[in-house]
């Protein structure tokens, strides 16, 4: 036998035995994350995945260490649809996957009853988007979200629609979702308080596109503006029928339907203006020119617009892997401590927690919908 070729043999073996090693020392970590991605609202949810799926490669491309070895973190993404019972299916698959962390749900529908089978597993679970507050006033310490609580939402969007746009008269719809009808429940309790009166309470659903016995019912009662606990999917169609009604209230809501996507869809269904919303989430002047870069960001690595909860679901994946990071492990048992008590700046944000898991001082940002397009009104605290 040739003395190169047996050079050459050996050199091969050598390195394929190298590489089993460093295969070997590196770690995998799994991070799951789950929103509708189908139905409805699946355009809110596969930007919620794309911004958890930015921070993953954005990590993974620093060859990150942690306790001493290198680790890939891997995204394991399921759909929910934005349904309770498929929503706990999931759940139980990832506790079963042995996953180290879960970004999700979406929907508070969703958020609450899985949160019960992550907490029983033990693994941490921090929402992009579930506002209703019971989200995490159930005891659970394994329970995190990254933006502010229909408590404060709807709080909000009562005391400015009575106190700041002056309108008195005002009617509810809600889509009894846990979202929505919580959503409803707040805003209407703040309008309240603030000094103005609910002259009429209807109820539709998640899936309704024919929403004119009920606005019928609402325009009867003259009112100067409705609130609609809800998403865009329905608030749109909602829109075309007020304007065919000749239903000239304004149109109020929360993270829901404040989307561009909406602003687009309705085209001329509403005039500028008529649409005012709001979000759990918001920067401050001094944070513009980052999550500036983060849009940029996004737009070049899935060619489309930031629809709304992106920069909410990369803050919460960083948050959980800086948290690993820091406790060294990402066993949940380890990090979770670390997670509970971490403080970090985000593109949203600082992200810190309380007791309960509810973001620390969070932003809340108010819009109107002009032009096809969301018009910055104000962030407040």
């Amino acid at each position: 036998m040739h003395l190169g070729f047996v050079r050459t043999v050996l050199a091969s073996a050598i390195a394929l035995a190298f590489s089993g090693t460093v295969a070997a020392q590196e770690q995998t970590i799994t991070i799951g994350h789950v929103a509708p991605t189908s139905g409805q609202i699946a355009h809110l949810g596969k930007d919620s995945e794309n911004g958890a799926r930015m921070a993953i490669d954005e990590v993974n491309a620093k060859e990150p260490v942690i306790g001493g070895k290198k680790v890939k973190f891997v995204l394991m993404t399921e759909d929910d649809a934005a349904d309770p019972k498929q929503g706990t299916a999931v759940a139980q698959k990832f506790v079963d996957a042995k996953v180290n962390g879960v970004i999700g749900h979406l929907t508070s529908g969703t958020s609450i009853p899985a949160s019960k089978i992550y907490s029983d597993a033990g693994i941490p679970q921090i929402s992009p988007a579930a506002t209703n507050p019971k989200y995490t006033q159930q005891g659970y310490k394994t329970t995190f979200r990254v933006v502010a609580s229909d408590s404060r939402l709807g709080a909000a969007l009562g005391k400015y629609a009575v106190t700041d746009l002056k309108l008195k008269n005002i009617a509810v719809i809600d889509d009894r979702s846990a979202y929505g009808q919580g959503l409803a429940e707040q805003f209407a309790k703040a309008a309240k308080a603030a000094g103005g009166k609910i002259v009429s309470q209807q109820y539709t659903t998640e899936k309704s596109v024919d929403l004119n016995s009920q606005l019928t019912a609402i325009k009867a009662k003259k009112p100067d503006l409705i609130f609609f606990g809800g998403t865009d999917a329905v608030a749109t169609p909602m829109l075309r029928q007020m304007k065919q009604l000749g239903l000239n209230a304004k149109l109020m809501g929360g993270d829901g339907i404040c989307t561009e996507t909406m602003a687009k869809l309705a085209g001329d269904a509403f005039t500028d203006g008529q649409v005012i919303c709001a979000e759990p989430g918001g920067i401050q002047e001094g944070q513009k020119r980052q999550m500036d870069t983060f849009r940029e960001q996004y737009k070049q690595k899935f060619n489309q617009d930031v629809v709304i909860y992106a920069p909410y679901t990369y803050d919460a994946t960083m948050a959980m892997i800086s948290a690993m990071q820091k406790a060294g492990s990402a066993d949940p048992a380890k990090y979770l401590p670390a997670l509970a008590k971490g403080k970090q700046p985000g593109v949203t944000g600082t992200i810190a927690f309380d007791a309960h898991g509810d973001i620390i001082d969070g932003s809340l940002t108010l819009y109107a919908l002009a032009e096809h397009q969301r018009k910055l009104i104000a962030v407040t605290k």
